[in-house]
C-alpha cells in the first residue's frame, strides 16, 4: 500500500510545479482536500455512525493540522526550487521520523532502523541535490515542511492504532481544507479561474482524487499495520519516483548518480527491515537468542483505556 501511495505522489512534484503558477499554494492545498473531504464523506457512508466520535474527530484535526504545516511549506518551497531537490528535501523525514517517534511515544530506534536511514537519506541525495548544494528559501521552507510530514507520520502511527483508519483519514482532510482556505483567503489573492487551462484542471483533480483521497487513504491504512520507522523508509521511494517520472516527462535525464540513488534507497528497506530479519533467524538456527528487536516492524502500543 505504501509502496503505491509513493508510485501516485512521485508523479506529482513536476505537476504541482506547474500548477502553483497559475493556482497559489494554500489555494491548491485547501481545495484538493476540501474535495478529497466530501469524496470520502460520500464513499464511506455506511462507517457514518463513526463520523462524530470525539476521539477521532480530535486525533483527524490534529493529524490535519500536521499535515497542511507539511503541504503548505512543500508546496510553497517548490516555486523557489527544483522538483529534484523538492523531492529530496521532503525525504529527509525518513531521518527525523525514527528520533520524534523515539521523543513522542517512547518507542527507541533499533541500530538498523538508523542504519537504514542514513543510506536512505544518503540515496535521496544522490537523487534530488546533484551539483546542486546551495540551499534556497524554496529549500528552508521544503525542509521545514519534511519536519511537519515526520510529525504526521508519527501522530498517523499512533491514531490509526486506536481510530478507524477511513474516518480519521476524512477529518484528516477536514483539518488541511479548512486550514488551507483559511490561510488563503487572508493571505493569498483568488485564482482567476477563467485564465485556467485545461491541463491546470486536470491536474487539479488528479492531486485530488488519487495524489490526496486515494495515496493517503493508503498511507493511514498501512501505518496501522506499521512501526513509523519502517513506514518512512519505504515513503522515501516517492523521491525515486519523482525522478523516474521526471526522466519520463523529459525534465531529467537518467544518469549513474540517479541509479546510485535507486540502490541506495532499495538498501536502506533491506538493512532495516530484511537484514535484522535474517540475523535473527540466523542466530536461531546457531542457539543463540537475539540481543535486541529484530525489526523495525512493531505495532504502536494501544492508547490509555483502549480495549
Amino acid at each position: 500500500m505504501l509502496v503505491a501511495a509513493t508510485l501516485i505522489w512521485g508523479s506529482t512534484f513536476v505537476l504541482v510545479k506547474d500548477v502553483t503558477a497559475a493556482v497559489p499554494p494554500s489555494w491548491l492545498v485547501g481545495i484538493r482536500f476540501t474535495c478529497a473531504t466530501a469524496v470520502l464523506a460520500v464513499c464511506f457512508l455506511k462507517r457514518r455512525a463513526l463520523y462524530l466520535d470525539r476521539g477521532t474527530v480530535r486525533a483527524g484535526l490534529a493529524c490535519g493540522l500536521a499535515l497542511f504545516c507539511a503541504y503548505y511549506l512543500q508546496t510553497w518551497g517548490i516555486t523557489d526550487t527544483t522538483p529534484g531537490k523538492n523531492a529530496f528535501l521532503t525525504a529527509t523525514y525518513c531521518v527525523i521520523v525514527p528520533f520524534l517517534a523515539w521523543a513522542t511515544l517512547r518507542r527507541r530506534p533499533t541500530r538498523y532502523s538508523l542504519m537504514g536511514a542514513a543510506c536512505a537519506l544518503a540515496g535521496v541525495g544522490l537523487i534530488g541535490l546533484g551539483g546542486g548544494v546551495g540551499i534556497s528559501t524554496g529549500d528552508a521552507l521544503t525542509l521545514a515542511g519534511a519536519l511537519f510530514f515526520a510529525l504526521h507520520i508519527v501522530l498517523v502511527a499512533r491514531f490509526t492504532r486506536a481510530c478507524d483508519p477511513y474516518v480519521l483519514t476524512m477529518w484528516q482532510f477536514a483539518g488541511v481544507g479548512v486550514c488551507g482556505l483559511t490561510v488563503a483567503l487572508i493571505s493569498e489573492p483568488m485564482p482567476t479561474w477563467s485564465v485556467l487551462e485545461a491541463s491546470d484542471l486536470a491536474t487539479v483533480a488528479y492531486l485530488t482524487v488519487f495524489a490526496t483521497t486515494v495515496a493517503l487513504l493508503l498511507q493511514n491504512v498501512a501505518q496501522s499495520r506499521l512501526a513509523p520507522a519502517t513506514a518512512s523508509l519505504i515513503l522515501t521511494f516517492e523521491s525515486v519516483f519523482g525522478v523516474v517520472f521526471s526522466v519520463i516527462m523529459g525534465a531529467e535525464q537518467l544518469t549513474g548518480r540517479l541509479l546510485a540513488g535507486f540502490a541506495l534507497i532499495f538498501a536502506s528497506v533491506l538493512i532495516a527491515e530484511v537484514l535484522p530479519a535474517w540475523l535473527q533467524k540466523r542466530r536461531a538456527l546457531q542457539g543463540a537468542g537475539p540481543s535486541e528487536p529484530a525489526t523495525a516492524e512493531v505495532l504502536v502500543p494501544k492508547m490509555a483505556g483502549e480495549a
